[in-house]
């Protein structure tokens, strides 16, 4: 089972996290599913881009970023080459290595 390991982020995961993963499932749902409240305002259709992740390992072991997430991500705050969105970016075999960008692009976060 591959794991994903969370980089400390200031308000979502201070400490950073090491959370089992299941294959096939986004990780956005795993993050979830695992205390950690990241952003996702379009509930995971690809229609936004809140839960923007950088993948620091693991990211050629999954699915390329389709036509909608690439121009979804061409929004991103923070924009690296090896962002994806995480409800769209699939756990594959690999473990992960994954960062939480510190800012988000929400006009309407109830969060803060």
């Amino acid at each position: 089972m591959p794991q994903i390991v969370v980089l400390p982020h200031h308000e979502l995961c201070p400490e950073g996290a090491v959370i089992e993963a299941d294959e096939g499932k986004t990780v956005c749902k795993t993050l979830l599913e695992n205390d950690i409240e990241i952003e996702h305002a379009c509930e995971m259709s690809c229609a936004c881009t809140t839960c923007h992740v950088v993948i620091r390992e693991g990211f050629d072991s999954m699915d390329e970023a389709d036509e909608l997430e690439e121009d979804f991500l061409d929004k991103a705050w923070g924009l690296e080459p090896d962002s994806r969105l995480s409800c769209q970016a699939v756990v594959g075999e690999e473990n992960l290595v994954v960062e939480i960008p510190k800012y988000t692009i929400n006009q309407v976060s109830e969060n803060h």
